[in-house]
Parts: structure tokens; sequence; C-alpha cells
């Protein structure tokens, strides 16, 4: 009997490494897998970090991330490409370079800028240089403050669905509004979903969980909507499901305990 081999469905996370395992690459990883698809990675910066916060960032050379990119894209197919922080413009033109050079769909690009304190991660150059990136990838998923960021305006409860498709029509790609920023003290929350090739706006509810242990969902979600993707779900679906993985990850993960700071979720719900 002949032996049939059938392909993995495959995702490409470009991103930087976090050391503690929180977010970053190793998140990535960690969703993707749990999520049912392959994960492949390019590494743009390594970070030492734990769950108290990051004390030094090393980026990798530009010549090293272009054949980290060479060598996945040029041998395996990806279903989907989730894209974290990319920290200066010369790493946004080579990633942004390549996609377009192997003509890959389903990209997934977490907009990650600010921390949750409030802080810029980037430089405002590499800000103007991310959002021309925005429109060649599928969908983006920015928090509160990115969003702000993205568009200069104030963002409330009552105009994250008008503010979503603003985005949306600005940048002329799809968005997911998180709005885990928004009214803390809800016991559900709430993300708005543009769909950028229909115009139609959704809603996507979850119970809120109120702990400490959500060091790298951002990370998480994206990964893991750019999974099912790579499984052939449709975009609202695989958002759909992502944002219901997190969620039951966050709960899984909120008596758990690692080290001395803000812990990360349990992506494999153990």
């Amino acid at each position: 009997m002949e032996d049939i081999k059938t392909p993995y469905n495959s995702v490409l996370s470009i991103a930087g490494s976090d050391s503690g395992g929180c977010a970053g690459i190793q998140a990535d990883i960690k969703s993707i897998s749990a999520c049912g698809a392959y994960a492949a990675t390019v590494i743009t910066a390594t970070t030492a970090q734990n769950t108290l916060g990051v004390t030094d960032i090393h980026a990798i050379p530009i010549s090293h991330i272009e054949k980290q990119l060479d060598a996945v894209l040029s041998d395996i197919q990806f279903g989907a490409v989730k894209i974290g922080m990319l920290h200066s413009c010369e790493v946004i033109k080579v990633v942004q370079d390549k996609l377009g050079e192997y003509g890959l769909n389903n990209i997934v690009l977490d907009p990650v800028m600010v921390t949750t304190s409030g802080h810029k991660l980037i430089t405002d150059d590499a800000i103007a240089c991310l959002k021309n990136l925005l429109p060649k990838v599928s969908l983006i998923t920015p928090n509160i403050p990115e969003a702000e960021l993205l568009i200069d305006k104030a963002i409330t409860q009552d105009n994250m669905q008008v503010m979503a498709k603003s985005i949306g029509e600005q940048f002329q790609t799809s968005v997911l509004l998180k709005g885990g920023h928004i009214n803390d003290y809800t016991i559900i929350m709430t993300d708005v979903f543009y769909d950028n090739n229909t115009g139609e706006v959704s809603i996507i509810t979850n119970p809120r969980v109120h702990t400490d242990n959500t060091h790298g969902t951002g990370c998480s979600l994206s990964s893991s909507i750019a999974a099912y993707l790579s499984l052939g779900e449709p975009m609202l679906s695989a958002i759909t499901k992502g944002c219901n993985y997190v969620n039951k990850a966050i709960v899984a993960g909120k008596h758990k305990t690692l080290g001395q700071g803000n812990g990360p979720i349990n992506h494999f719900g153990l």
C-alpha cells in the first residue's frame, strides 16, 4: 500500500524573541502549535526579558534577517504569516520586499508599537514605515493605544466600530480592534472586526478575565488567527476562533504562577 503523505498547514512568524517565553516568537510557536498548525520562524531581534520587563534588546543584522527569510520561504509553503514587532525601517523594508517577492497571502500583522504603560517601542520613523506596510497585509490587530497612534484620535467603547472602519479605510486593510484596554471593570470584553473586502463590521465578545497573567496575549492572538487561516478558515471564523482560544488560555493560566511579575497565558490549557 502506497504511503500517502500530506503537507503541514504551516505558519511563518516574523518577530522578536522573548527570553522569558511569555511573548514574541515563543508565544507564537506555542499558539500556532496549540491551534493545530506548524510554526516556522524568522527572528528580528532578541531580548533579555522576563516577567518583570525587558532589560536589553539586540537587533539581528538585516543581512541575517534576509537570509532567514530566503531560507524558509524558498523551501516551505506557508498558509499564513504572522508579523510581530518590526523595530526599524530597515527591518520593515526587507520583510515587505520578501513577502512581495514570494507572493505570500493571509498576512496578519500585530502592530506592536506601545507598551501596556503607554510607552512607544519603536521610533517615529519606524511607525511611518510601518504605516506604509499596512496596505500590503490581510489583517492588523491593534490594541486601543496602538490604534490611537495610527489614526491620531481617541477611541472609546462607543466609537470602536466607527474607528475600526476608519482605520481599515485609511490603511486599506482589515482590522481587528482589540477592546482589552477599555472599561476593564466590565464582565464582557468586546473586539471589533472590520472586513476591508466587504465593508462589514462584526463584534466578537468573550467573558473578561481579571488576572495579571496576560503577558503575550497580543502575540498569541495574532498567531492563533494566522494558524486558523492556514487551516483554511475564512477570516471572520479564524478571528472568532482565535479570540476564543486566547480567552480560554487566559482562564487556564489565571491560577498559574511564573516568575515575580506578569505571567503568560496557558497556551495548552494544562
